[in-house]
């Protein structure tokens, strides 16, 4: 299981980096990071781990930045403010989601994080 994401005064963890595959490779069903190439079970269960590990960090760091997103796009000093619903429709979730991550977008921007903090997942 991925470690949680660090959080502002913790060092951010790097992961194994994810290559882009050139578009012949993408095209293939079947081939995915060059994971159907390896035939020893430890490496392939020692890349497939680096890879799940990087795309939850990747996850982690996206929702993230949706969050902040968010909380920006309904801030009331904007002329061009978006309502929870407008922000939910865009990001295709929820209003009550919408209103969360708005909520955790705006903790993040003022560097709110602890132990009594909740990701809106």
């Amino acid at each position: 299981m991925a470690e949680p994401t660090p959080r502002r005064n913790e060092p951010r963890l790097r992961p194994a980096p994810l290559l882009f595959e050139p578009a012949q490779a993408a095209s293939d069903p079947e081939h995915f990071f060059d994971l159907e190439s390896i035939d020893d079970p430890r490496a392939l269960l020692a890349r497939a781990t680096e890879l799940t590990q990087a795309f939850r960090a990747a996850t982690d760091r996206a929702m993230e930045f949706q969050a902040i997103a968010a909380a920006q796009l309904e801030d009331p000093r904007r002329f061009d403010r978006l309502t929870p619903a407008d922000i939910a429709a865009q990001a295709e979730w929820t209003e009550d989601y919408a209103k969360k991550m708005v909520e955790f977008g705006r903790d993040l921007m003022r560097g709110v994080e602890g132990p009594g903090h909740v990701d809106p997942v």
